[in-house]
Order: structure tokens, then sequence, then C-alpha cells
């Protein structure tokens, strides 16, 4: 490989992301992973985000970032792991305080450039609020790289009627949920994140592309969200653990209303994957998150009294 100057060896394919493609190489006793996508702003995300690296948020290196195929190619140092949702019900007991202190790990990273505000990089700074993300997330943005996921969904009355509903309960919910600057990773599970194998530590983080900076609860009602697709991290109960966790309870105000918040971005979740779903075409993915969804949105916030 140009990039190395000398031969590499034991090139295999990795699974890789919707917009990417992976290999792993190995060159004498080091390690590699490139990847190849349309554009290298996923691998600019990916570089910014090696300065959040600590013990229970490793964050592979990315060494170089170039173009390729009338694209970009990124290379960084490997990680061993298992998907973080190969976890089984089983292990819950163990990997659930794992993912606490990756949650923990990102709650506790300072301001950090390079991440995008509320998801509005090119908006003014008064205009880039959490709140209006969780709105115009869910409109078909025509300058948008999926934009025409609307048209489909309202092809679908019944899928329709849901996505109104759930987009008319975010806007109500959202004039609730704080406007924090916590670092989000935005796409946890997925492919995303590896495990050691038995399940006591986070072996690499990966794939920043959707971090941004908001409510921590966010990524904790991905986790939720998500679990009801990946047992063994529904099993880990994460709204109630990281409810109870020691770094949430130390400033007043993190988890006033978070029943609320957790609902609020569940359903943000949810409709945003109908949209996606819609848009790449997945039938069958359309029809299990419309099922959760139409659930939470039936079940509203859990245990209003003080945990979710």
């Amino acid at each position: 490989m140009e990039s190395h100057g000398i031969p590499v060896t034991d090139l295999e394919p990795l699974r890789g992301g919707f917009w990417s493609s992976a290999f792993a190489y190995r060159i004498e006793s080091r390690e590699f992973v490139v990847r190849f996508a349309g554009d290298r702003a996923g691998f600019e995300a990916d570089r910014t985000a090696m300065a959040f690296d600590g013990p229970d948020l490793p964050v592979p290196a990315v060494l170089d970032i170039g173009d390729a195929f009338d694209g970009a190619y990124a290379i960084s140092m490997r990680h061993h792991g298992r998907l973080l949702e190969t976890v089984r019900p089983e292990e819950a007991s163990i990997a659930g305080p794992t993912i606490v202190r990756l949650l923990g790990a990102l709650y506790s990273l300072p301001p950090a450039p390079g991440v995008p505000d509320a998801g509005h990089p090119e908006r003014p700074a008064e205009e880039a609020t959490r709140r209006r993300w969780l709105v115009t997330a869910l409109v078909d943005d025509a300058s948008g790289r999926t934009h025409g996921w609307r048209n489909t969904l309202s092809h679908d009355r019944k899928v329709d009627r849901l996505f109104r509903a759930c987009q008319a309960r975010v806007r109500e919910l959202a004039e609730a949920c704080p406007e924090r600057r916590d670092v989000l990773h935005g796409d946890l599970l997925h492919g995303n994140v590896l495990i050691s194998d038995d399940a006591n530590r986070i072996a690499a983080v990966f794939s920043w592309k959707c971090s941004q900076r908001g409510d921590f609860l966010f990524d904790t009602a991905w986790c939720t969200f998500w679990g009801a697709f990946f047992p063994g991290i529904a099993a880990a109960e994460m709204c109630d653990r990281v409810l109870t966790a020691p770094w949430a309870s130390q400033e007043p105000t993190a988890l006033a209303g978070a029943p609320h918040r957790h609902h609020c971005y569940e359903l943000q979740i949810g409709a945003a994957h109908l949209a996606w779903n819609a848009w790449v075409g997945d039938e069958a993915g359309l029809r299990w998150v419309a099922a959760h969804t139409a659930m939470l949105l039936e079940r509203g916030p859990l245990a209003a009294g003080g945990t979710c």
C-alpha cells in the first residue's frame, strides 16, 4: 500500500457501515484498518474524536486520510473485540456497568471543538439549539443526503399517521428538553462499538460521523430504543443504570425531567428511523421500527416519578 511504502499482508474484508467499506491488514506485527467512503467528513469526525480517547472510551487512532476511488480513505489502528450488540442477556450484569462507564466517559468530556453544536454546525449559535434539531431533523431537507423519504412514507397511511403523531409529540416534549452541550456519539450499536469477549471492557468506539453536542440522555435513549432489537442490551436496563450512576447524580439538574426527555428522544429516534428505512427501502426494518415506535408512543414516559 502506497501510504506505508512497504507490502501489506493478511488483507481481510470487515463488516462495513452503510456509507463505507472496510478492510483489515497487517504490516509486520502491526494491524491496521483502511476504510473507503464517498467523502472524508466522517473520517475527519473520527480524527477529531481521537481527543476523547480514554480507558472507558477507547478511540482508534486515525493515521491518515486521503483521496481514493473518487472518494476518500482513512487508515486507523485496528482494535479487536466483538460488536456490542452481540451481548447476550445472561451477560447483562457485566455488560451493563461496562456500557454505563462508556456513557459516563462521554458525559465527563469537556466542551469539544469540532463536534457540531446541536447538529447544526452551519447555523449561527443562537439558532443552533438542541430543541430545534429534535424537530428539524424530522423534516425532509431538500439539500440532505436522504432527501425523498417523506414522499415514500406518505404512501403508507398507517405509517404516515404514526410519523405525524411522533413528530407532534416530539415538538411538544422538546420544549422541556435542556440545552445541554454534552458530547454525544449519536450512533452507538449498529457495528460502531466493540466490547471485550468477557463483556467487562469497551474495546473500541468508532464511526463518529453522527457525533454532536446535546443531552447525554440521547445516547441512553439510543441504547434503550434499539435494545428492543438486541436482547442483551435490553436486559442491561441502561436507563435505570444511568439514572443511578454516581456521575449522573453529581450535577443537581442533570436528571431533571429525565422520563420526559428520554421519551422525547426515543420517539425522535423512532420517527427518524421510519424515515431512514423508507429511504433505503427496508420494508422489514420499517415495519419493526413502526411497531416498536407505536408502542412507545402509546406507553408514554416510563415511571414519571423518577425513573425512565
